[in-house]
């Protein structure tokens, strides 16, 4: 008989892997694609000049100094014991003094792709329990979306990517895709809570063996190589859809049957397209000055997608923008005037190669989490409003048709998170993030954020633990081994909370009896329920730790975006205000919001190479090839990507020409908000009045020849900290104007490469807090 094999597997939100049993990782043999950022992540997890391998305290909270130190003091070395005391004292402190409304609670949900070491749902379930805290909603990656879609489509957008239309169908039966923002395999690296397979080209591939045309609309022709490339300007998507819509009207292309059946406020939308509202019809000839792109041109392309099996397809990107919810509102209108939602491969979608798995014809497996519990805090503030909310307690904003008031903010406790890469305005931010009275960061590096933490907690990474992938859009579940021994005294997520827990006299609350592997076990458990429900057989616990792996069977499964709803509208209606897909919404109309109307419209961004001076360029701030987010930047693959130590950012080579600097130079980008430096290169396939600078970089703030500077490259100095608009106080991130030099004074030092200074705790000062 054979002996059975023990497989080592461990998965990242851009990879799975197995464990070559010295440390290093194998990509799965059955990943077409696997992704570039797996390549630095073991050294970024190995570094030990950017992990935290103590607990430490900041010495000037110690002694009281009301933030104005962070970022720039030392730390002191605790021990465990130590520092989980002096958290469970301080968060009882400010809820006895200031209540629990006076907590808030940080975590982006991309520390780990582990079912129960996830650092959001630790933290969740531990601070409901102490009382609760003021949360935030949506996300950076797509909150214009997640507030409009339910208005517009009655869905949320976790459900609308649910039924997204496959993008094997796509493959199998569009003749004409329309991608705004193009459909890349580098930012479809990547996939929350795990990916197995990146395997988004092979749809793409199919179109391409097919005939079918593929047209990328975006500044960069790289955002989707192979296709044709329309160049437009910047933050005009909406100009150009509303175009394309009036031209498709004009030519009496319109498919009246489905806008009467599946809509409602098409009279009242088609009125401002022909300009008999506001005397401006919204034709080719009008959009073509502002897009940059010739009306003949976007009259083709009309005529195209209502004569052909067409999709239109915008990815997250474009409405994370002044107005970001227009460009997502005015496609969905085109694809309602063409008429084909709800058939095989056509229609509306939002987010194809925005991450692996929207549109994978996939089966949805709800597997269980971490109970989190019930936050008694009703408070909350939008993802994107974390300065406003530190700068101005008691403010008054607008959102979502509702007038709020930012909380008083005393303490702030992050786990796994980094907002000095996620916000923008990372000057202002600088200065919010001193207004706390204490800031607790839980992580696994020392990031931008721990640097500017009173207390730092040292926590495991994603290597160092055992854990499970459990991905309802992945067909493959996996148990984590660990690669490696945690560093230095790091601990589990669950662990640290645990400490703190006991502290507080929580402890059995907070674990229900069970330790780390009492819960993997629970949740394992959890998962065969769910899978016996589906008709799965999941293996036993110790079985499935021994495999490593098991794969869903008949895991495939094709969907059609509103195919249920087009069918028969009156018998399973949407749930919007009309029960059909809202072309003017009367809510939002009630709202009054100048920054969305009720239907979709041309707004002006707020800095736009419409109105630009003749030396300011557009900046293009997307996602890296070498990393996700921030992390791993400190690893092999991304630092290898980097120019003197500095970011890479893009000009076309004749822009580079005009300016007189040449790949490699170093270049000065400049805003009235901030300033950083990034290293030259070319790029042929984007726009002459562009430059791109991935996000990221871990952010360097430094102070050179009396001014401030960002000296790594992180875009997020240069960007607008403010809401696209007030119905969903999304970020803005992709509207910017920049200028830009060549750095000709002696390169400043990074300080990212190295700790902050730490002292260990026989060094403390006799009087403070401890």
């Amino acid at each position: 008989m054979a002996e059975k094999r023990f497989m080592a597997y461990t998965a990242s939100h851009w990879g799975t892997y197995r464990l070559d049993g010295a440390g290093g990782l194998i990509p799965l043999e059955d990943d077409p694609n696997p992704s570039r950022i797996g390549r630095g992540w073991v050294s970024a997890a190995r570094d030990p000049g950017s992990r935290v391998q103590a607990p430490a305290v900041r010495r000037g909270w110690l002694e009281g100094d009301s933030g104005e130190a962070r970022g720039a003091d030392e730390f002191i070395t605790l021990d465990w014991a130590e520092a989980s005391r002096l958290v469970a004292r301080e968060i009882t402190r400010v809820r006895n003094t200031h209540g629990n409304g006076a907590i808030f609670g940080g975590s982006y949900g991309w520390a780990s792709t582990g079912r129960f070491h996830h650092a959001q749902s630790q933290m969740r379930r531990f601070l409901n329990l102490a009382g609760g805290y003021v949360a935030s909603r949506e996300t950076y990656s797509h909150a214009a979306a997640e507030v409009l879609f339910p208005h517009i489509i009655g869905l949320s957008n976790r459900a609308f990517q649910d039924e997204m239309t496959s993008l094997r169908l796509v493959g199998d039966h569009c003749d004409l895709l329309l991608a705004f923002g193009g459909i890349s395999e580098r930012t479809a690296q990547i996939s929350s809570s795990g990916v197995a397979r990146h395997d988004i080209g092979l749809p793409l591939a199919r179109l391409r063996e097919r005939g079918a045309r593929v047209i990328n609309i975006s500044p960069r022709g790289s955002d989707m190589p192979g296709a044709e490339w329309q160049s437009i300007r910047p933050g005009t998507d909406t100009a150009l859809l509303l175009a394309l819509t009036y031209e498709v009207v004009a030519a009496g292309q319109a498919d009246e049957a489905f806008l009467q059946r599946c809509t409602s406020g098409w009279p009242i939308w088609r009125a401002y397209l022909l300009g008999e509202a506001d005397g401006v019809a919204k034709s080719a000839d009008w959009a073509a000055p502002l897009c940059d792109i010739p009306a003949a041109r976007i009259r083709e392309i009309a005529g195209a997608l209502a004569k052909t099996r067409s999709m239109i397809a915008v990815n997250w990107g474009l409405q994370r923008a002044d107005h970001g919810e227009q460009v997502l509102w005015a496609a969905l209108g085109l694809a309602c005037v063409v008429g084909q939602i709800g058939q095989p491969g056509t229609g509306f979608a939002f987010g194809y190669g925005s991450t692996t798995h929207v549109g994978r014809a996939a089966r949805l497996i709800d597997w269980p989490s971490l109970p989190q519990g019930r936050n008694p805090v009703e408070e909350f503030i939008p993802v994107a409003r974390v300065a406003d909310m530190l700068l101005t307690p008691g403010g008054a904003y607008r959102y979502n048709g509702a007038t709020r008031r930012y909380p008083d903010i005393r303490l702030v406790y992050w786990c796994g998170g980094n907002p000095f890469h996620h916000h923008q305005d990372l000057n202002r931010l600088e200065t919010a993030w001193r207004r706390p009275e204490t800031i607790v960061i839980q992580d696994h590096s020392w990031t931008a954020t721990a640097r500017r933490a009173d207390m730092v907690l040292p926590a495991t990474s994603p290597l160092e633990r055992r854990d499970l992938m459990m991905n309802r859009r992945d067909p493959s579940l996996f148990f984590m081994s660990p690669a490696f021994a945690p560093l230095g005294a790091a601990r589990d997520d669950y662990d640290i909370f645990r400490g703190i827990a006991r502290e507080m006299g929580l402890e059995a609350a907070f674990t229900e009896g069970r330790d780390s592997d009492g819960w993997l076990r629970h949740l394992w458990g959890a998962a065969q329920g769910v899978a016996q429900q589906e008709g799965i057989a999941l293996p036993g616990f110790d079985v499935f730790v021994e495999a490593g792996r098991f794969d869903v069977p008949d895991a495939e499964e094709d969907r059609i975006a509103f195919a249920g709803f087009v069918a028969d509208p009156e018998g399973a209606p949407l749930a919007t205000e009309s029960g059909r897909i809202t072309l003017h919404n009367a809510t939002i109309d009630g709202f009054a919001l100048p920054g969305c109307p009720g239907h979709p419209t041309w707004i002006p961004p707020v800095e736009s190479l419409l109105a630009a001076q003749s030396d300011e360029l557009h900046l293009i701030s997307g996602q890296p090839d070498t990393r996700l987010h921030g992390q791993n930047d400190r690893g092999s693959e991304a630092l290898a990507d980097k120019i003197a130590g500095r970011e890479p950012a893009y000009l076309h080579p004749e822009t580079a020409a005009a300016r007189g600097v040449q790949e490699g130079d170093i270049l000065r980008l400049w805003t009235a908000r901030g300033a950083c430096l990034a290293g030259l290169r070319l790029d042929p396939l984007l726009r002459r009045d562009c430059i791109a600078l991935a996000t990221g970089a871990w952010f360097d703030p430094q102070i050179i020849d009396g001014a401030p500077l960002e000296v790594h490259g992180n875009p997020n100095v240069l960007t607008i900290d403010r809401g696209c608009s007030e119905l969903s106080q999304g970020n803005m991130a992709h509207t910017a104007l920049v200028r830009v030099e060549k750095w000709t004074h002696p390169l400043p030092p990074l300080t990212i490469d190295r700790p902050p200074r730490i002292r260990p705790a026989e060094d403390a000062p006799a009087e403070g807090r401890i």
